[in-house]
């Protein structure tokens, strides 16, 4: 919750009443609040990830280029995977989280950067717009909104902790800010285009439903600006059987979804909600 500069991104928990459909609204509890400078780049996607651990992804605080260094910064959370274990006990006097062991800087860890945030998985980011999960196929996708030529998905190994996915040494492929001297390992997009084809990627989400068993294992995405669907599966590493899928007038897509049964949707700005 919360634009504007000075403001903070708040991420609030509640409990379901008895009847399990419905938040009580009394029972609403802090968890964590990320100052954000800017008004833009304020990431925001929470998802509790196939571990049982709630994920966040932030981006870098906005204005434009990440004029606070904080994608490479591993003492600020923007521009950052986060991963937190919450409290769900109920206990009013217990931390609101706690940091899964397996983080990169978690306590006990050896050449832990100085200041480093615990709550950190992964850094590098712009402004991740969205990311997902495959369990079955132990895979991290990352749709990260790119600053003046470049838009990318990321698709790295679901548990591997630490990652550098470049924001702002690189954007995309390319060299953004090159760092002089040595620069940290870097993953590279496995999926990037340029802004002649659309300007802000909106990332869905791997379909594993049953209506559709032929696009098992396909990962959805769109592009804000020009409201394209398109699609590719990975295969050792590559992207394969990409796809533009003509004919679908989503208008522009402001982010996917999943129901319970492995259901795609997404949503666009005129306020539609539509099902593939």
């Amino acid at each position: 919750t919360g634009r504007g500069p000075g403001c903070r991104c708040r991420a609030p928990c509640f409990t379901a009443s008895a009847d399990r459909n419905v938040v009580d609204p009394g029972s609403a509890r802090l968890v964590l609040t990320v100052a954000q400078p800017y008004v833009n780049h304020n990431g925001g996607h929470l998802l509790f990830g196939p571990d049982g651990m709630l994920w966040i992804g932030m981006g870098d605080g906005g204005a434009g280029g990440d004029p606070h260094g904080n994608g490479q910064n591993p003492g600020a959370l923007l521009g950052k995977l986060l991963r937190i274990a919450p409290d769900i006990s109920g206990d009013p006097h217990a931390p609101p989280y706690r940091i899964p062991a397996d983080n990169p800087y978690s306590s006990g860890h050896a050449s832990i950067p100085a200041g480093a945030r615990p709550e950190i998985w992964a850094l590098g980011l712009r402004n991740p717009w969205r990311f997902a999960f495959d369990d079955s196929a132990k895979l991290l996708y990352i749709a990260d909104v790119g600053q003046d030529k470049w838009e990318e998905i990321d698709v790295s190994p679901l548990r591997t902790p630490g990652l550098d996915y470049g924001w702002n040494l690189r954007e995309g492929r390319h060299d953004y800010k090159p760092r002089a001297g040595s620069t940290p390992p870097l993953v590279e997009p496995l999926v990037e285009y340029g802004h002649a084809e659309g300007c802000s990627v909106t990332g869905g989400f791997v379909y594993r439903g049953s209506a559709m068993p032929e696009l098992s294992g396909t990962y959805f995405f769109s592009d804000y600006c020009q409201g394209w669907i398109r699609s590719f599966r990975v295969e050792s590493g590559r992207a394969i059987e990409r796809r533009e899928w003509t004919g679908l007038e989503a208008g522009q897509v402001t982010s996917f979804g999943l129901d319970a049964a492995g259901g795609l949707y997404l949503t666009s700005a005129s306020g539609r909600v539509l099902r593939f």
